[in-house]
């Protein structure tokens, strides 16, 4: 496992990710904590969870996990609030303090090591959420803060004033960042994609401010499990994700999916690696977010730590050059 730091948060950071979102708090969470046993065996201490996920009960459900374990200072925690609900955006500092008032309690803690924004309201200044997170920045209850799903002109924003009132800035971001480029939203509005040509302006940024990212879906929803063909898609639609349907299966992202399945077999890897290589060994600061259902999946997705792409095949998988 590879492993890095956030800024001045002094603990170290798997280069991958286990998302929580799949956990929901129930009677029986045998498997789910075994699953996490193995993740952290396999040396990935970070997981990603929000207030969001399991209709608010995985938080729950990793708090038990803590208290069983007695892990907590071992685990990098990160954490989201202001999830919308259907009658509001909730970005705001009710919310915000709302939300990790409560996490901090169902999740056994007395701080999270990273407390990130779910979503954006843009029609809201930033002001208010960054006074709000440097507030329970300096009581110690979060040790950083970031966002997800927001625009990297917002994110400038956010850090301008930061600057401008000697606060510590947003230090890293949770766009969708995959080889396939979304081509409709794929969840409710509000979520914010990197991928793909046209969004080439806010890659470059993240490259030029090497800004971590924390990238979700980056199977594109399954698109590069392995399982998915070019001709599944034309001639048998309904056995396909329908959320991948909607967002990732259109005839540029089943090019990059066979480039992908051509150069898998030259290296002796699987499509998948090949796919978590690509935005590896990019020139952006990436962290994928990973949802493996088990052991072999977890091996899987560490194992493309070994897969080292050339520029050249990089470019060439995300088809911007025809030959590599």
């Amino acid at each position: 496992m590879e492993y890095s730091k956030f800024n001045s948060i002094d603990k170290k950071v798997s280069r991958f990710i286990v998302g929580t979102m799949s956990i929901v708090d129930k009677e029986d969470l045998k498997e789910d904590f075994e699953r996490l046993d193995t993740a952290v065996e396999m040396g990935i201490n970070t997981l990603d969870t929000a207030m969001g996920y399991g209709r608010g009960t995985t938080e729950i459900a990793l708090g038990k996990y803590f208290k069983s374990r007695g892990n907590r200072d071992q685990i990098f925690l990160i954490s989201k609030a202001c999830h919308p609900s259907p009658w509001r955006t909730r970005v705001n500092t009710f919310d915000l303090e709302a939300d990790l008032n409560d996490a901090l309690v169902k999740m056994n803690t007395d701080y999270i090591d990273l407390y990130m924004l779910h979503r954006d309201d843009v029609t809201k200044p930033v002001g208010p959420i960054i006074d709000t997170l440097y507030k329970y920045y300096k009581a110690g209850k979060i040790l950083g803060y970031g966002v997800s799903n927001w625009t990297v002109e917002r994110i400038e924003e956010a850090n301008n004033y930061a600057k401008a009132n000697n606060m510590p800035a947003l230090i890293v971001s949770s766009p969708n960042y995959s080889l396939a480029q979304q081509y409709a939203e794929p969840w409710a509005p509000g979520c914010i994609t990197i991928s793909g040509p046209e969004n080439k302006k806010s890659q470059d940024w993240y490259i030029a401010n090497q800004m971590p990212v924390l990238a979700y879906s980056s199977m594109a929803r399954g698109l590069f499990s392995g399982r998915i063909t070019r001709e599944q898609w034309l001639n048998r639609p309904e056995e396909i994700d329908p959320v991948c349907m909607k967002a990732y299966c259109g005839d540029t992202n089943f090019t990059r999916l066979e480039r992908a399945e051509q150069l898998a077999k030259e290296k002796g890897a699987s499509i998948p690696q090949i796919a978590l290589a690509f935005i590896l060994c990019g020139e952006m600061n990436v962290f994928p977010i990973i949802g493996a259902a088990n052991k072999e999946e977890l091996t899987s997705s560490i194992g493309s730590l070994l897969v080292k792409l050339t520029k050249e095949e990089v470019e060439w998988l995300d088809l911007k050059r025809d030959n590599r």
